[in-house]
């Protein structure tokens, strides 16, 4: 973490459209306001994000591994090619996020709204996604090995090209799945 430029949460909220390649890691940026943030290449690892706004955040190639982001606004964030694994979305708001092709290998997202969104080519290996809303979301060529997948909502979610191993492929067509 750079204490120097980011001795405290303000002093991030304060320099939210210029956090290219800032390291964040491990902050406690809980409630911050960061909406409209340029966080591209950031390093947030095991970040305490809960409840920020992220609305409109853009953090393509940074990396979350581990960060907590329980109850956190990510609606309409551009969070392509990102590293998630681990992170924890309890509670999370997304709406118009976009997620194609960023790793999530073990992540919570149970109870998540992800109905419409672009998770293509994401790594959703052993990711926890029990109850979730996946409801026309874009999973093409997404990686859902080992995932649980237990009383999530398919219906016309595109999982064609998606790795389906270890899935149950006729309990994911009577869900409503569109499978190759």
């Amino acid at each position: 973490m750079d204490e120097y430029r980011f001795p405290n949460k303000k002093a991030v909220e304060d320099q939210k459209e210029n956090l290219f390649d800032a390291d964040l890691s491990n902050m406690n940026l809980g409630e911050a306001d960061l909406s409209g943030a340029q966080l591209a290449l950031a390093n947030l690892i095991g970040a305490r994000l809960s409840g920020a706004n992220l609305s409109n955040a853009v953090l393509s190639h940074a990396d979350l591994r581990d960060a907590r982001l329980f109850s956190t606004d990510l609606s309409g964030a551009i969070i392509t090619e990102a590293d998630l694994d681990g992170v924890n979305f309890l509670g999370a708001c997304f709406c118009n996020t976009d997620l194609s092709e960023s790793s999530l290998f073990g992540a919570n997202l149970s109870e998540a709204d992800l109905s419409g969104e672009n998770l293509s080519h994401a790594d959703l290996s052993e990711a926890q996604l029990v109850c979730t809303d996946l409801s026309e979301a874009d999973l093409i060529g997404a990686d859902l090995f080992a995932t649980n997948l237990l009383g999530a909502k398919l219906e016309h979610a595109d999982l064609r090209g998606a790795n389906l191993r270890c899935q149950n492929i006729d309990d994911l067509k009577s869900r409503g799945a569109r499978i190759d």
